[in-house]
C-alpha cells in the first residue's frame, strides 16, 4: 500500500507520517484519545484519502537504542491492522513504559481496542 521495501528493508513513505511539529500540536489539542496500558492513541479526521501515523516516545523511556525500539514496535501494530482501519485519519501513537515488556499479541489487541473505541475500525472484520 504505502510502504517501500527496499535493500534497507521496509519504511513507510513519508506522504503517510506526520513529521512537522505542528500537526502533532493540532491532534493533541484537538483530537480525541483513548488510553491503554502500553500505548495512547491520539486521532482526528483529515481531508486526505488516507491515514498518516505519527509515533511519539518520551526520552523517559531510555536512551536512543530503547526508544527506537519502542517507535518500530508500535510502526509494526500499526502496519498489521491498518488495512482494517479506515481511512482519512491522522493518527498518533504514544509509547507508554509497557510498550518495551508487552507481547505482541497484547500491543495487538491494546491498538484494536483503542481503535475500536475510536471508531476507527472499518467493514472488514
Amino acid at each position: 500500500m504505502y510502504w517501500f521495501c527496499g535493500l534497507g528493508g521496509c519504511t513507510v513513505k513519508s506522504a503517510v507520517t506526520l513529521k512537522k511539529n505542528h500537526e502533532f500540536r493540532l491532534l493533541y489539542r484537538k483530537g480525541a484519545s483513548a488510553v491503554a496500558g502500553s500505548m495512547v492513541l491520539y486521532c482526528r479526521k483529515n481531508r486526505l484519502g488516507h491515514n498518516r501515523l505519527g509515533v511519539t516516545v518520551s526520552v523517559k523511556l531510555g536512551g536512543a537504542v530503547v526508544r527506537n525500539r519502542a517507535r518500530r514496535r508500535l510502526r509494526e501494530v500499526y502496519r498489521l491492522s491498518s488495512p482494517r482501519l479506515s481511512q482519512g485519519w491522522d493518527l498518533i501513537l504514544v509509547a507508554r513504559g509497557r510498550t518495551l515488556t508487552a507481547s505482541w499479541k497484547e500491543l495487538n489487541d491494546s491498538f484494536l481496542r483503542l481503535s475500536r473505541k475510536l471508531g476507527l475500525l472499518g467493514d472488514m472484520p
